[in-house]
């Protein structure tokens, strides 16, 4: 650790400190976490890094302090941060994370860390490598509904657990054209969308080995043969433990009656557990217990749970700079996801 460094790490143990952070892209979900952190007292926007004037501007509003400027390399020759936080396309996570642990600085970043397993390992070594904190905003692991989800199978309601179900249709899709390039997006609604639903199903269930996977992926409507290509629906068969088995189906642009479809639902030896979306909402979730033909409500609406993953981090970062290896968990899942992709049946993919 160099002399900077340590300076840094003894600033954040004194109550009057709070973290610098410059900001790398501050669209409207960069604006938002920005908001968060400031609402909540929890950081000094010191910097933003922004080439769109409008976007620029709207942080500069809820920042007004902050030093604006036009690339990430301008963050990175600054001496005066502790963290960044990224939300920049996803091509650049990875490279841009790597650069920030590298400079000995703290990072929050917008899934998904790495277009595949290989580059969110290497942004996951550095932060062991440095000893940073590493956030990745995987925002429905914050939600109330499935955090009492994750303690009632947790706590064995659902016996064991030998199935789940997971399934995230969007009517619409990407707004911006580099979504629709595999070079710099890493794939389509499975990195996009699926990502979220294999990383609650993981999480809730502790990290169980996963022995195969099988997919099919469509363009169009059509079995997907180019993998240079971008998918707009995927099929994927998940096996787990000693004999469990998760379907994953997510989509964009599927003509599915609603805005989304948003589910998670866990099957065991002694009833049943679902993180739903309520109404077709990208907003709103509901918990639900099964016990054969009986449903029991266990979260309703409404939650604001947006800001809570960078709200965490945030907390977190205001006491220790140092790596959380909680963050080694995405690396499980970005295994599962190139699964997807090659869908290549042998190996244990994503055992701890």
């Amino acid at each position: 650790m160099t002399n900077l460094e340590k300076a840094r790490t003894s600033a954040l143990q004194q109550p009057s400190h709070l973290p610098r952070i410059g900001f790398a892209g501050v669209g409207w979900i960069g604006r938002h976490r920005m908001q968060v952190l400031v609402d909540n007292g929890l950081c000094n926007v010191a910097a933003i890094a922004e080439p769109d004037d409008e976007a620029a501007q709207l942080a500069q509003d809820l920042a007004p302090d902050a030093e604006r400027s036009m690339s990430f390399q301008a963050l990175m020759d600054r001496d005066d941060l502790d963290a960044v936080v990224i939300a920049t396309p996803s091509a650049a996570h990875a490279e841009q994370s790597i650069a920030a642990l590298n400079k000995g600085l703290a990072v929050f970043c917008q899934k998904p860390l790495g277009r595949n397993a290989r580059e969110v390992e290497a942004v996951v070594t550095a932060a062991k490598r440095a000893d940073r904190l590493l956030g990745v905003d995987l925002s429905y692991r914050h939600t109330t509904a499935m955090i009492e989800v994750r303690k009632m199978l947790k706590s064995g309601a659902a016996g064991d657990v030998f199935a789940v179900d997971l399934v995230f249709h969007n009517a619409y899709g990407p707004d911006k054209p580099w979504f629709y390039d595999k070079s710099l997006s890493g794939g389509g609604c499975v990195i996009d969308l699926g990502v979220h639903l294999v990383d609650l199903a993981l999480w809730a269930l502790d990290f169980p080995s996963v022995t195969a996977v099988e997919s099919e992926l469509f363009a169009q409507g059509a079995r997907l043969t180019d993998i240079t290509r971008i998918e707009d629906f995927a099929l994927a068969t998940i096996h787990f433990g000693s004999s469990g088995i998760m379907r994953l189906a997510c989509s964009w642009n599927l003509h599915a009656g609603r805005e989304a479809e948003i589910a998670a639902r866990f099957y065991g030896t002694e009833g049943g557990l679902a993180f739903e979306n309520v109404g077709g909402s990208f907003y709103d979730f509901s918990a639900t217990r099964f016990s054969g033909t009986t449903t029991s409500a266990l979260v309703a609406p409404p939650d604001d749970w947006g800001g809570r993953a960078v709200l965490q981090w945030g907390r977190e970062l205001c006491s220790s700079l140092s790596y959380n290896s909680e963050a080694s968990q995405c690396v499980h899942v970005a295994k599962v996801l190139d699964a997807i992709y090659a869908s290549d049946p042998t190996g244990d993919i994503a055992s701890r």
